[in-house]
Order: structure tokens, then C-alpha cells, then sequence
């Protein structure tokens, strides 16, 4: 670890591995991104129709040292010019976290650097912080992703209240089931999105799922058999989905009514929570954010009710290690690193 000036700038490799992307980055004084670089498994979980974990722990293995080296060349720097090692210790994949955890455990001993341990679903909400945002806080934070979705009351940077999640699949999970289902491939978000664009939100009326009022949690899973059953019926088996075949009018109808449904919960969830905590502005990260319907949805909703709204850049929204840096750099700065004898948490 180099010496620290009055004026040196403060950088933080940041190293990412909580599902299906192997990530490293080096960001400067938790907003300025020196490098970014993500190394997808997509090709590996494809025809599963999702991530397998097995299969994705030994994809980090072998990806983890090339992306370490291109991260560290992308940004102009050597090792010894960091001054903290980040990585996502928790939640996510067990298999998949441990390798991102070795990896920067390894780095922290050899280079003599903090080690810091990052909460994956608080650096999605930090990425709004890296867009340059500066939002009035409290905010309510929503984190919409393959494996999550949850409501925060965030006060800082560091400082998250979870306030609900999902209790059965997450609105990216269910894209992904879904998309399996209309035979477009994997990952689901994207491709559910394309169909969508062609065909009619209004065509089908799938259930939304609020649970109470006042819940501040979400299910998924009901929305997703209910579109099943309207493409294949009951009593569906494996091999019935891999033989569909649908008119293309018809996926469009059904990716787009099923996407007007997931939208619909999540923006009349992370609103009607923001104005009953009184919050000043909503912040919203995960890879659903990147959806543009949603992205539109909530400008428009919280403009009705005088919410500000920070959305993620798209480009930060899916899984990457910029993140995990940005929010290291706050770590360090508050004196919160951990030792060698962390352990990730599923």
C-alpha cells in the first residue's frame, strides 16, 4: 500500500463475485472510475434458463486473475498503488462469493492494505452516488435484481434500514423464468424487454401482488405461474416448455403484459413507501433497474406525488465492481475494514 498525501487521491480495487459476473475495478475517492471491467457468464447459464452455482464458481476461478490484470491495466495502475481491497462478501451465491473473498484476501495480506467487506444490495443503491447524483436523504431505496428485490430507508451512504423484500422469487428471477417460458433466452430481463416493445401491455391481465397496503414486501412467484399457465395450461412439465412454440404477436402480448405487471408492483411499492416514511427522494438500483418501462414509470409516478427520483446509470445497474469500490472508499474513510478472517455470507 503506498504512502498517503494531503492531497493523494484515495483508490480502492474493488472486486465483485456474488453470481454469474466476475468484477474488478479501481475507482478514486469513491466516485471516479478509473476502470470497470465485468467478464459475463451469460454463454455457461444459457441453457439452464439460469445461473447454476457449481458452474459459476468455477467460471470465477478461472476468470478472477485475467479480469484482476486488465482492471489494474485499464486504470493505469500497479497493485501497490491501491490503498484498500473491496469485495462483495454477502449476499449472494456461497460458492460463487467465497472466490471474489479469497481473491481479495489474498491482495489485502500481500499489499499489506485494508481489507473491506461490502453488502452487495448497498453498493446497487451507492451506484446512484457515482452517476453524480446528490439526493436529500432519508431516501427510500429500492434494489430490483435477479436474485433480490427490497425496500430501504437509507440515510447515508453506509446507513441502509431494510424495511421488506421479496418472500418467494425476485423480480429479475422471474424475468428469467418467464423469458424461459416465451422460449427468448437468457439472461431474461433484456429479452423479455425486447419482446415487450412489440407487443401490448394491456393484452393479458396477470395478477399484481401487493400484499397489504402498507407491506413493504414483494412476490413474484405467483405472477410467474399465472403466466405459465396462460401459455401452456396446468400440469406443465420440463419438456412441454422446451417444445412451446408461439405465434411471435403472441410472446410480444405476453412478455409486454407481463412486464406492465412487475413495473406496476414496483412502483406502486417503493412510492407508496416513500410517502408513508416521509422520505425525500427515492433512489433505485439493481439489474432491473435498468428496464426502461420502470425507469419511465417511476420518473413519472414520483413527478405526480413531488418525489425526486436518482435512478443508477443502466451502465451500473447490472452487477460490476465499480460499485463495490465506490462504497469501499466509505468504509476505509470511516475506519471500517475488516480482517483476514472475514467470512462470505450467503
Amino acid at each position: 500500500m503506498r504512502d498517503q498525501g494531503a492531497s493523494c487521491p484515495v483508490r480502492i480495487l474493488g472486486i465483485e463475485t456474488s453470481c454469474d459476473e466476475t468484477a474488478a475495478a479501481v475507482v478514486e475517492d469513491g466516485v471516479r472510475i478509473l476502470s470497470n471491467v465485468v467478464s459475463t457468464q451469460h454463454a455457461l447459464h444459457e441453457r439452464f434458463g439460469g445461473v447454476v452455482p457449481e458452474i459459476a464458481s468455477r467460471a470465477h476461478i478461472e476468470a478472477m486473475l485475467p479480469v484482476l490484470d486488465r482492471a489494474l491495466q485499464d486504470a493505469g495502475v500497479g497493485l501497490r498503488d491501491v490503498d484498500g481491497v473491496a469485495a462483495t462478501t454477502t449476499p449472494g451465491l456461497i460458492g460463487a462469493l467465497l472466490i471474489g473473498v479469497t481473491a481479495a484476501k489474498a491482495l489485502s495480506w500481500l499489499l499489506e492494505a485494508p481489507l473491506l467487506a461490502v453488502n452487495h444490495l448497498h453498493a446497487h443503491i451507492y451506484a446512484v452516488w457515482m452517476a453524480g447524483a446528490t439526493p436529500k436523504l432519508p431516501a427510500i431505496s429500492l434494489v430490483a435484481s435477479g436474485g433480490h428485490t427490497s425496500l430501504f430507508l437509507t440515510r447515508g451512504p453506509l446507513v441502509h434500514e431494510l424495511l421488506g423484500g421479496t418472500v418467494d422469487d425476485a423480480a429479475g428471477e422471474a424475468f428469467d423464468k418467464v423469458a424461459n417460458v416465451l422460449r427468448l433466452g437468457y439472461p431474461g430481463g433484456p429479452a423479455i424487454e425486447r419482446a415487450a416493445a412489440r407487443g401490448n401491455p394491456a393484452a393479458v391481465t396477470f395478477p399484481r401482488s401487493l400484499l397489504g397496503p402498507e407491506g413493504a414486501a414483494f412476490s413474484f412467484s405467483g405472477l410467474k405461474t399465472a403466466v405459465l399457465y396462460h401459455c401452456l395450461g396446468r400440469n406443465v412439465s420440463k419438456g412441454d416448455i422446451e417444445r412451446a412454440h408461439y405465434d411471435a404477436q403472441f410472446v410480444a402480448d405476453v412478455a409486454a403484459s407481463f412486464q406492465e405487471a412487475v413495473v406496476d408492483v414496483l412502483v406502486a411499492k417503493v412510492c407508496g413507501t416513500a410517502e408513508r416514511h416521509n422520505a425525500s427522494s427515492i433512489m433505485v438500483g439493481g439489474g432491473v433497474a435498468a428496464n426502461a418501462r420502470l425507469r419511465d414509470r417511476l420518473r413519472a409516478e414520483a413527478a405526480a406525488r413531488g418525489l425526486a427520483v436518482h435512478l443508477a446509470p443502466a451502465s451500473l445497474c447490472t452487477d460490476n465492481a465499480a460499485m463495490t469500490a465506490g462504497i469501499g472508499y466509505h468504509l476505509l474513510k470511516e475506519g471500517r475494514q475488516v480482517p483476514l478472517t472475514v467470512e462470505a455470507e450467503p
